[in-house]
């Protein structure tokens, strides 16, 4: 960029030079998949390999995948919802490119590009991804199949680590664990990657100078961990709530669609009856009565689908209950899917009518309430990080009677935790605890049973309050 200054009296022509900053985010955790990874790539120099990776959508598959633990050519092919000749042409691009080769003819279905890619690997050794592999069942069902035979046929003779990735978990597991799939059994390695745990969360936000228990828990709220969503926090320097807020609403956001971009497709024309579904979820009508009273339709079919086809929620019963109970409440999985259709599907004719300042005012007015449930779900997160427990949940009985926060249950040392959570310390009475808790400790007279009080300032800290039964009297 130029521009004219006047120095005395003559004009001088001055070139401003911008020096762009070259962003470079550091890869957090994964060390235990890399190493998956890492061992699947050596053994290829002795037969071909396959490793399933399974994973919501936006929680880094891709990325993981594409990380350098192999100095060897990748090809990555990405399974999107077009015909198969398309896609195959596509794929014969990165084949050219990315391998050095000439392809000759045209190749339009995908069982003869795999034998061509089986034929290449009997000569180069490189690793094949091809993401969001459940697709193929809505393209052409009989690709698994030609898939199985050219790879029983050629996997003892070529040199390929083959990654299969998918963010649909009933039809990934349908794929490599129904004994009547033509790939069932043929994985060599299994990943299954979740969420960044919540001190992962903590070393983020110390690594940005933005670490306290607030901005902890809101980013564990706004993120749950997902890394397509810690990124554009990270990429918009925002690690406080209101900056956050203020990233999320705004017109040119991605987040203000991400509900229905990840969702619509997949439901397909019920996605109205899902949509509202998931908004009670997320504004605590969580059990299927109290949403069908709203709704005023049976909604089984499409609780079951959301939890075990699309794995967008689960359902949640009382700790040690027995496996028929009935007793039950939902949760959305995704931390901020729930955040999402609280505060932006909730009130879309905000967004429609640009009112973005409004919808700020209500979530912030709204946000505390909301977030209380979410300290509950930090805080059992990190006693499932401490792995000391074998059972953690809540606890409640019929009608909602006597609920408990957190339970954690240690059959082998024989000894119980119940806690009571709130956002602020000032609500959190020990008494009531003890009362909420008799019917409950009444199964474990045996165990030490400890008692706690637990509020914001308790994150990665000491705890307000603690007794064991032994002080009691």
């Amino acid at each position: 960029m130029e521009f004219l200054i006047k120095p005395k009296d003559k004009f001088v022509i001055i070139t401003q030079v911008i020096i762009t900053k070259v962003f470079i985010m550091k890869f957090y955790n994964r060390e235990k998949e890399l190493e998956v990874l890492k061992r699947a790539n050596s053994l290829k120099s002795q037969k071909s390999i396959m490793t399933m990776l399974i994973g919501r959508r936006r929680v880094g598959k891709t990325t993981l995948t594409l990380q350098n633990y192999s100095n060897e050519k990748v090809l990555y092919f990405f399974v999107s919802k077009k015909n198969e000749q398309l896609l195959c042409e596509e794929f014969c691009n990165e084949i050219v490119d990315k391998l050095e080769v000439k392809i000759f003819g045209k190749l339009t279905k995908f069982e003869d590009l795999f034998e061509y890619i089986l034929e290449l690997g009997k000569t180069q050794s490189f690793t094949l991804i091809i993401d969001e592999f459940q697709e193929f069942f809505r393209i052409n069902e009989s690709i698994y199949s030609s898939m199985q035979k050219l790879w029983d046929l050629n996997k003892d003779k070529t040199n390929i680590h083959l990654i299969t990735c998918g963010s649909v978990y009933t039809l990934m597991k349908k794929i490599y664990e129904d004994n009547k799939e033509p790939l069932f059994g043929r994985c060599d390695f299994k990943i299954d990657l979740k969420p960044l745990k919540v001190s992962v969360l903590k070393e983020i936000l110390k690594d940005y100078n933005s670490y306290s228990n607030e901005n902890l828990l809101d980013f564990y709220l706004l993120t749950g961990g997902v890394a397509k969503y810690i990124e554009l926090f990270i990429l918009n320097n925002s690690f406080d709530l209101k900056s956050m807020i203020d990233t999320i609403i705004d017109p040119n956001s991605m987040f203000l669609e991400e509900g229905k971009n990840r969702l619509i497709e997949e439901f397909g024309k019920e996605y109205g009856t899902y949509f509202s579904i998931l908004a009670l979820i997320s504004d605590s009508k969580t059990s299927k009565s109290e949403i069908e009273s709203i709704l005023e339709r049976n909604i089984s079919g499409h609780l079951a689908r959301l939890e075990n086809d699309y794995n967008i929620i689960k359902s949640i019963k009382p700790i040690n209950a027995k496996p028929n109970s009935k007793v039950q409440k939902y949760e959305i999985v995704d931390n901020f899917l729930a955040f999402w259709f609280r505060f932006i599907f909730k009130y879309q004719s905000l967004i429609e009518a640009e009112n973005f300042d409004r919808l700020k005012e209500i979530i912030y007015r709204d946000i505390s309430t909301f977030k209380g449930k979410f300290l509950e779900k930090l805080f059992i997160e990190l006693l499932k990080e401490k792995q000391t427990f074998t059972k953690i949940g809540s606890y409640w009985e019929r009608n909602n009677q006597n609920e408990i926060d957190i339970v954690a249950i240690d059959d082998i040392d024989k000894k119980v935790l119940i806690c009571e959570v709130k956002l602020s310390e000032k609500r959190l009475n020990y008494n009531d605890l003890l009362l909420k808790s008799q019917k409950f400790v009444q199964d474990y007279k045996t165990y030490e049973i400890e008692y706690k009080l637990l509020s914001i300032k308790d994150i990665f800290g000491s705890v307000q309050y603690s007794v064991s039964s032994s002080d009691k009297s």
